[in-house]
């Protein structure tokens, strides 16, 4: 799954290099405030995909005794910091070049220099975009778009799909800025763009940042990996009762396991031992991104009388 992740991401990175240097030598000779929008857009994205890789990088440090299981959540956080940053220099950044253009407005100069790069732009962005679609497809399962997204347990590979997305619907809304400039010769459609373009990463950075929230906190497993770990708990003769089954990932293949069961009267401790040896390893072969499992003696009626929910 990671090196997937890092082919996606280097196929951006890749991408957004050469785009943001086209960008700005055409933003230098046309004047447009919405192609400098989309060169700092073309900037910022290839920041975060360096982020985004030195996350994944820290992820794969191994556990030690400051982090006993392990950095995998170092994706989490550094996708987070991505979010952060395409919300702050490159909406921020676009939404206040296009009202400074509203406000002052300046002639588009050699608007044919901001169409070939644009076209070169859609290019790089579309092959980017290919990968990215591709992988995440790949990965998504029979589950839906919306479903995967939310349910998804490595960020990076969404996000530059995400990010991929927001550049081509701002390099749309240039076109169109600068066409309504050129034929109307009003300058100001320059500007609007600009602030549209701004708006889209605005909204892309708040998506973001919200499905990366759960991952960074502790989310759960997906439903079907708990259900399966108490079915297997549930087969056990020695088991009575599958009292709590709390999972969190730890990182993007990475997850905790801690349950609470209400072991048969009677057991002996090599019985109860050997049932918790099977249970680990019938855990681990039926999920392998299970990488730590807890199992805890509790009584059933215990856990009905505090009224504790399974989380």
């Amino acid at each position: 799954m990671a090196s997937s992740s890092k082919k996606v991401i280097y196929a951006a990175l890749a991408g957004n290099g050469l785009i943001a240097i086209t960008k700005f030598i055409a933003a230098s000779i046309t004047g447009s405030s919405a192609m400098l929008a989309e060169g700092v857009h073309s900037v910022v994205d290839t920041g975060n995909q360096v982020l985004l890789l030195h996350g994944l990088r820290m992820a794969e440090k191994p556990a030690d005794e400051k982090f006993p299981f392990g950095y995998g959540k170092e994706v989490y956080f550094w996708s987070f910091v991505v979010a952060i940053l395409l919300f702050s220099l490159g909406a921020g950044v676009s939404i206040y070049e296009g009202i400074k253009h509203i406000l002052h407005p300046n002639v588009i100069k050699s608007p044919h220099v901001s169409y070939i790069v644009l076209a070169l732009a859609f290019s790089f962005e579309g092959a980017a975009w290919t990968v990215a679609f591709r992988e995440f497809r790949r990965t998504k399962g029979p589950r839906t778009y919306l479903e995967a997204v939310s349910q998804g347990k490595d960020p990076s590979t969404f996000m530059v799909l995400f990010e991929d997305t927001a550049a081509g619907i701002g390099l749309v809304v240039a076109f169109f800025g600068i066409l309504m400039a050129q034929l109307t010769g009003n300058p100001i459609y320059d500007g609007v763009a600009s602030v549209l373009i701004g708006v889209t990463l605005a909204g892309t950075a708040i998506w973001l940042a919200y499905e990366t929230k759960g991952l960074l906190i502790g989310e759960a497993a997906n439903r079907p990996v708990v259900d399966g770990i108490r079915k297997l708990a549930s087969g056990l003769d020695t088991i009575v009762a599958v009292n709590e089954v709390r999972t969190m990932h730890v990182g993007p293949e990475t997850i905790l396991v801690a349950l609470s069961v209400d072991f048969s009267d009677g057991l002996v401790t090599g019985d109860v031992e050997q049932t918790i040896t099977s249970l680990d390893r019938l855990i681990k072969e039926q999920f392998p991104n299970v990488g730590h499992v807890y199992i805890e003696a509790e009584s059933w009626h215990r856990i009905s009388a505090d009224s504790i929910g399974e989380a």
